[in-house]
């Protein structure tokens, strides 16, 4: 990582605290590593992702709908998805240090670090032996690769490696009044099981045909033992899935369309096109005959943002075995039952957080020959903006916060907005800028005689002069749902 990225993701996390957006957790004791909490505006920025996914995914479809699982599961499920003897991640563990690593991220920051330093040809080789260690579920490969390849670890500097074993990443706690005799239950590591042993309770009772899809947004977690770049890896994440059931034979022209839907979500953002790219999986999960994922270009590097992936009827096939419940559709245009295959959509709402962070953080120079200035400013997309508008008295008197109250009373029906009358009408501009409102609103001593008021722009700093009868439209013209969704039609 250059030292320019470094310094640019340092001020995205410096940023995202000051203003209110992600805190550490239990930063009063020190913190929990890799938890964080959303504050006041994060949340409300969360909030809005998951509008945009939601209205999108089940709003403007008429074949999807959404539900919401509950967490806690039977822990029988996890033995059908395979998750209880398959969900492991190759951890080491260096005798100085005392630390546990991937044996997989250690060897990506090494091809990192080559191709950081121009070694093209020693970065695809050993891309090569990582890919072909994994597919073989090789530990000993693994071990042998980071020996070979002079890996350190990054605080000791020493080699001194444990062997490569796997380690479970599901979270287990016991359910039942008492410890003795209570029944082992897991914090679920995906949300897609839920939707899976919900499939025939929404295809009855919803009338549901295939092809149609099911979403859900819900918490996740998973006991990472390396979690680090601030939200991008955490043990306790949200996720936003959507499992789409279609008949067999058809799965790949399905896949094939989720994947240039699901980038075209992306790009309605309005973010550079050039920091998103597709990669396609090297080593195909057991279940599935296609995956792909779009990757995002992090100051760190491009890193999976969504995955799409088709999964067959592996799924439905495993829960149909372990609960002995029939889990097949009657299709009556071919007048056959069968297990539909399924492609998913999951994106993590924290990763696209702060994809939407990186993107929109700019610093500007407004320097003049007769002064030195800048500002920094989040240029969200309005939609996805928390504070949609600020409405601004000139003065703390003479009637100008009446009228101003006037506004926001109005506004802060469909939209939520700020009122904000302390300091210097510039440094309020200065503070929503920071915090990404696409416009603020001044009420002036010419606003009590003509009803009008100015509009301030956050991205261009323009201002203009309109009536306060068309600030509900204006608003919703620019920071509105129909602006963005419209994209997506």
């Amino acid at each position: 990582m250059s030292k320019q990225t470094d310094d640019f993701f340092k001020s995205v996390v410096s940023h995202a605290k000051e203003y209110g957006f992600v805190f550490q957790s239990s930063e009063i004791y020190d913190g929990l590593s890799a938890v964080y909490d959303y504050g006041q505006l994060g949340s409300e920025l969360k909030n809005n992702l998951k509008t945009y996914w939601w209205k999108s995914m089940v709003q403007l479809h008429e074949n999807i709908v959404g539900i919401d699982a509950a967490i806690f599961m039977h822990p029988t499920t996890w033995k059908a998805s395979g998750h209880v003897d398959g969900f492991n991640d190759p951890m080491i563990d260096n005798k100085d240090s005392k630390k546990r690593y991937r044996a997989d991220q250690l060897i990506e920051d090494k091809i990192a670090r080559y191709e950081g330093d121009g070694k093209t040809a020693e970065a695809a080789a050993l891309l090569e032996a990582l890919n072909t260690a994994l597919n073989a579920d090789d530990l000993a490969g693994l071990k042998s690769i980071i020996e070979e390849h002079n890996i350190v670890c990054p605080v000791s500097g020493t080699k001194n490696w444990t062997e490569v074993r796997q380690f479970n990443l599901m979270f287990a706690t016991q359910m039942g009044a008492m410890a003795d005799g209570a029944d082992q239950v897991y914090l679920r590591p995906e949300t897609a099981q839920g939707i899976f042993v919900n499939f025939l309770n929404v295809q009855k009772t919803g009338r549901m045909k295939i092809p149609f899809g099911i979403a859900q947004i819900g918490k996740a977690f998973r006991n990472e033992v390396i979690a680090r770049q601030f939200i991008m890896r955490m043990r306790e994440f949200e996720q936003m899935e959507m499992q789409f059931f279609c008949r067999p034979g058809t799965e790949l022209e399905w896949y094939n369309k989720w994947k240039e839907t699901r980038l075209k979500w992306h790009l309605a953002l309005g973010f550079d096109p050039a920091n998103y790219r597709y990669h396609d999986h090297d080593k195909l999960a057991h279940y599935a005959n296609a995956a792909v994922d779009i990757e995002f270009n992090f100051p760190f590097g491009f890193k999976e943002v969504e995955g799409i992936h088709s999964r067959t009827d592996f799924d439905l096939k495993q829960h149909q075995e372990y609960s002995k419940k029939k889990m097949q559709y009657f299709d009556p245009e071919i007048n056959q039952n069968y297990i539909p295959y399924v492609i998913e959509t999951s994106i993590g709402l924290d990763r696209l957080f702060l994809t939407v962070l990186c993107n929109s953080l700019v610093t500007e120079d407004l320097s003049t020959a007769e002064k030195q200035d800048s500002r920094v400013v989040l240029k969200f997309p309005p939609a996805l903006a928390p504070v949609k508008a600020a409405i601004l008295p000139l003065t703390k008197k003479d009637g100008l916060p009446e009228k101003a109250r006037e506004i926001l009373n109005t506004l802060k029906l469909d939209y939520n907005v700020q009122y904000d009358e302390k300091d210097a009408i510039g440094k309020r501009y200065r503070r929503q800028d920071a915090i990404g409102t696409p416009i603020c609103i001044t009420v002036d001593y010419d606003s009590l005689e003509d009803n009008t008021v100015t509009i301030r722009h956050r991205d261009t700093m323009e201002q203009e002069r309109v009536a306060i009868g068309d600030l509900e439209r204006i608003v919703n013209d620019l920071a509105g749902w129909n602006t963005l969704l419209k994209k997506l039609i």
